[in-house]
């Protein structure tokens, strides 16, 4: 949702688009935990709340990140195809009107 150049970049290299720190900060505690759980620790906590990202903040993204992540697994057992950009536009708007928070409760 929004704009379409800033989605692209940061989905081609996040750590090169033009992100607010606190985005950066969030993606970057979100792909520690999702390719090396195991590693993250208090520092990285530290480092979150540094880039601004608040606790609560910082929790509702580990849950959405579980979900995500599970999602994941899910679609690559079953052989899902991955969604074009219309179709991620789509499921964007859809996550906005609803959200996450439900979830996490």
């Amino acid at each position: 949702m929004g704009d379409d150049a800033l989605v692209n970049a940061t989905l081609a290299d996040w750590r090169t688009a033009p992100l607010s720190p606190r985005m950066r900060g969030a993606i970057a505690f979100l792909e520690k935990l999702t390719r090396t759980p195991q590693q993250v620790g208090r520092a990285d906590v530290v480092a979150a709340r540094a880039a601004g990202i608040s606790d609560r903040a910082l929790r509702e993204a580990i849950y959405v990140c579980f979900l995500l992540s599970t999602m994941d697994r899910l679609a690559d057992a079953f052989g899902f195809s991955i969604p074009d950009a219309k179709e991620r536009k789509r499921n964007a708007r859809i996550a906005a009107l609803f959200g996450y928070r439900s979830m996490s409760g």
